[in-house]
């Protein structure tokens, strides 16, 4: 830049170098040995197309009016300045014209070139769409030498983040020929071989194992089979945060002057890997001492120290003391917090330092204890306000509980009508007054469901259409302004559904739920009404298991072998037709095989006289109410039934009810009473992360026998009248937990078992219906009265149980759940599974620890109009008795409906 000027300079000298006669204004000469003094006239600017003149003439310090020595300090000096600016790549200042001692001047300028255009060679699509958006090359900007520079340092750290430590980076500048003083960059980017660890070598650490150390470094991992899992690649920024982890667990084991001295990356010869070495200076190990409490008057100091749980001689954790004191669930802090000491202070303060021992002063500041003044509700677009408001634990009036805020949380989330990742108490304290505001700021989303789904199961689609609304308003029905498209806001839910396999299988439904019935206590109502009718002969899948006379049966109904023992051949159950021993008491006909009849169903203008059909109508009411014993968690739940079957040609289904002709005709009903006491205490229905559902269910029919002397063992009473009013006791128990297991509170773990029980009241008159049905995806698209479906994902559908249900099952799962999105308009997450179960026909023959077996990974989708989908692929490892093909490789598919 230097010679620049001086050759400027000599230019400006040559050009005055000879001064003509004054008047002669542009024939003129000045010479260097002779200077004279001109007074600037005019300054003009030329050559440039983007900057002011009038800012360009200030930069240069040269202004009209000014008396100037030519040639001298005052020109040179301007050239110096507008070089300086980094923004010419030329600069000249000639004189235009000389009257008498008036000067002309005229400043010239050459921009520098403009970039037109920039190439990346050597990197992806997505790598060239980072390093654009971080490098910031505008077309039509200036390319100056400091831009090139930054670009290439910027480019080289982008990689150096990825591990790439060796990237070179070449600037290419060529003229546009499209363009006037255009350039084009061509930016040559050679990544390397990204850089990975071979291993982590510490120096210093006397009293810590490099084990731990290492562990701490969550990003920072060596070349080692326990690291298998975990990336080896060195990441600079990552490496950055790992080395103030490794100083934080030195903190946690009591070392709380430890230091890293230096560190250092050394490169592995012949080989594309790096060491990383680093000095520590543990210093000395310190322990807790003393710790006394000023200021508490709640609180005694001893139940402070037994709630901090750290005791004198425990080793020094600045961050364990702080989680104790100050943490948002398990905080000492939260005591005060739930007893209205909303202005409550804490400040740990150490006092003292001797030796290797640390005293602390807990210095309390209570306050006064804030009482609720506003409790507000907003965002609530669609819901009435009553709705959110009676699932508040806060009231106005009430002392400031941090507990309740959360529950009351939980409680509106629970509705599902609010978005529960947006669901936000906004507190607002006045200390002035004693007093605090709570707003619950809301988001609406859309849960009622228009349903157009399908779900395969059973060997066949089944089709849905149905309507749910989950915040339907009965009170608004007559009101023409409520109708938008209907009746909304009050939290009742009524639904409407029709499913359909064509021949073989439909039903309808209508139900209608009540949360608070009558408006002042959390008492639910609910109704629900339905028909369903089955055509068995008309499902390829349940007519290859009708059997003839011999071979083999899955389900026992044929002359050949059975594992649940209903056929005439060898039975491991002792169930068969034959002579043998049946604690079914269903020998009475003596012989091996009872006839069976194959129906060939010809879907062209049947009749149906033949077809195998069930018919069930179903009516339920349902009671349920909150309890505040043991705490209001839990709840009660009655409900009265009443189902009507109507069976047609029934007999290869239900043999045991066949009669002479080998037939089931008739009809069959099931009035039954249900009690389900259960305590949810799940933060949210949709993806839970925290919390459990317990629920133990009796449900059961008066004992009829017992009301009557009639002996049921007679072969005599037919079974039209025996089992006209059917008789049995069902208990179910059902857990499932969860828990997270990440920072973010992402992953989650969910663990469930269930354990269901069928039980009689008289031997003879063991309930034909009612069974449990073990295997597959738990449903088969369908809803079929009568039965329970299990899911046992891994195995195909029902294949773990008799066609009429077994009468004991347990099953555990470990479930496994990470989300994609839990956005309010689609909630996906993805899951795996272990799983684990069985099915019995009779309690004698229960075994809680024979278990079949599964794992497998799974997806969910939630969309607010159609509900729940989802799709399993689980592998039992178990082989079933006479079923080689049960178990391996399943797949389980629903749309509409969970799990």
């Amino acid at each position: 830049m230097q010679k620049s000027i001086y050759i400027f300079f000599l230019m400006v000298v040559s050009i005055f170098g000879a001064v003509a006669q004054e008047n002669d204004s542009t024939n003129f000469s000045i010479y260097y040995d002779s200077r004279a003094k001109y007074v600037i006239a005019d300054i003009e600017v030329s050559g440039i197309r983007y900057y002011d003149q009038e800012a360009l003439i200030q930069i240069s310090g040269l202004q009209v009016g000014d008396e100037i020595e030519i040639p001298g300090e005052p020109i040179t000096n301007a050239i110096k300045k507008l070089w300086t600016q980094a923004l010419f790549s030329d600069v000249k200042i000639t004189a235009s014209k000389i009257v008498g001692n008036n000067i002309w001047l005229e400043i010239y300028l050459q921009e520098m070139p403009r970039l037109s255009a920039a190439n990346f060679i050597g990197v992806s699509k997505s790598e060239k769409d980072d390093i654009t958006e971080k490098v910031l090359l505008l077309v039509g900007s200036q390319v100056t030498e400091n831009q090139v520079n930054n670009a290439e340092r910027t480019i080289k750290n982008i990689f150096l983040t990825k591990g790439f430590l060796d990237t070179e980076v070449n600037i290419v500048q060529r003229d546009d020929t499209t363009q006037t003083n255009s350039l084009i960059l061509d930016i040559f980017i050679d990544k390397k071989e990204k850089v990975k660890i071979q291993d982590v070598i510490f120096h210093g650490n006397d009293n810590v194992k490099s084990g731990i150390l290492e562990r701490s470094m969550k990003k920072t991992k060596a070349k080692k089979l326990k690291n298998f899992f975990s990336s080896k690649k060195f990441l600079e920024d990552l490496y950055k945060e790992d080395k103030i982890k490794l100083v934080q667990k030195y903190n946690e084991k009591g070392y709380r002057d430890a230091i890293i001295l230096k560190d250092t990356i050394i490169k592995v010869p012949d080989d594309n890997r790096i060491n990383v070495e680093l000095w520590v200076d543990e210093g000395q190990k310190y322990y807790f001492r003393d710790i006394k409490w000023i200021g508490n008057t709640v609180y005694p100091p001893d139940y402070l120290t037994n709630f901090l749980g750290i005791k004198k001689g425990d080793v020094f954790d600045q961050s364990l003391l702080e989680k104790r004191l100050f943490d948002n669930d398990e905080g000492l802090n939260n005591l005060y917090l739930d007893q209205g000491y909303l202005f409550f202070d804490l400040e740990p303060v150490e006092t003292n330092i001797t030796n290797d021992s640390i005293d602390y002063e807990m210095r309390i500041r209570e306050g006064k204890q804030a009482t609720i003044n506003l409790v507000g509700i907003s965002g609530n677009t669609k819901t009435h306000e009553h709705v959110a408001r009676r699932e508040l634990r806060t009231m106005p009036g009430d002392l400031f509980s941090k507990t309740n805020i959360i529950r009351s949380v939980r409680e509106l989330a629970q509705l599902g009508h609010f978005d529960q990742e947006a669901i936000n108490p906004d507190i607002v304290p006045h200390p002035e007054d004693g007093t605090v505001d709570i707003t619950y700021q809301l988001q609406e989303k859309a849960n009622d469901q228009i349903e157009l789904s399908g779900g395969w199961g059973a060997g066949m689609f089944v089709g849905s259409v149905g309507l749910k609304f989950a915040n339907f308003s009965v009170r608004n029905i007559f009101n023409k302004e409520a109708w938008r498209p209907l009746p909304t806001g009050d939290g009742q839910t009524l639904g409407l559904r029709y499913q359909t396999s064509g021949k073989y299988y439909r039903t309808v439904s209508l139900s209608f739920m009540e949360p608070w019935l009558g408006g002042k206590k959390p008492n639910s109502f609910s109704l629900s009404l339905s028909h369903s009718r089955i055509n068995y002969s008309a499902n390829k899948y349940y007519s290859n298991y009708n059997t003839g006379y011999g071979g083999y049966d899955p389900y026992g109904y044929s002359g050949g072998y059975s594992p649940y023992g209903y056929s005439g051949g060898y039975s491991p159950y002792g169930s068969s037709y034959g002579g043998g021993y049946s604690p079914y008491g269903y020998s009475q006909y003596g012989y091996g095989g009872y006839p069976q009849y194959q129906y060939n169903y010809d879907s062209e203008g049947s009749d149906e006289t033949d077809d195998q059909i069930w018919e069930t109508t179903a009516l339920a009411l349902g009671y349920g109410y909150r309890l505040s014993w043991p705490d209001d968690f839990f709840t009660v739940y009655h409900e009265l039934s009443l189902e009507h079957y109507n069976l047609r040609n029934m007999g290869s289904y239900f043999y045991f009810l066949a009669d002479e002709t080998g037939q089931v005709n008739g009809t069959f009903n099931n009035a039954s009473f249900k009690t389900v006491v259960s305590r949810n205490s799940v933060d949210n229905p949709l993806y839970s992360r925290s919390g459990s559902q317990v629920s133990l269910t009796l449900k059961m029919t008066p004992p009829f026998s017992w009301f009557t002397d009639k002996d049921y063992s007679d072969p005599n009473i037919p079974n039209s009248e025996k089992f006209k009013w059917i008789e049995y006791h069902k208990w179910l128990l059902k857990g499932q937990h969860y828990s997270t297991l990440s920072k973010d509170r992402k992953l989650v773990l969910r663990t469930a078992y269930e354990l269901g029980f069928l039980g009689y009241f008289d031997k003879n008159r063991r309930s034909p219906f009612e069974g449990f049905i073990v295997g597959g995806s738990g449903m088969s698209g369908y809803n079929i009265y009568g039965t329970d479906y299990v899911a046992l994902r891994g195995y195909k559908d029902f294949s773990l149980s008799p066609r009429n249900g077994s009468s004991i099952y347990n099953k555990f799962t470990l479930e496994m759940r990470y989300p994609i999105t839990l956005k309010p308009n689609a909630t996906i997450y993805v899951l795996s599974f272990l799983e684990a179960g069985n099915a019995e026909l009779s309690f004698q023959d229960y075994n809680p620890f024979k278990l079949y077996r599964s794992a497998g990974l799974g997806v969910r989708i939630f969309l607010p109009m159609f509900g729940l989908m989802g799709i399993d692929w689980g592998y039992g490892f178990d082989e079933l008795p006479g079923q080689p093909d049960a178990s391996g490789s399943q797949f389980h598919f629903v749309i509409g409906q969970q799990f």
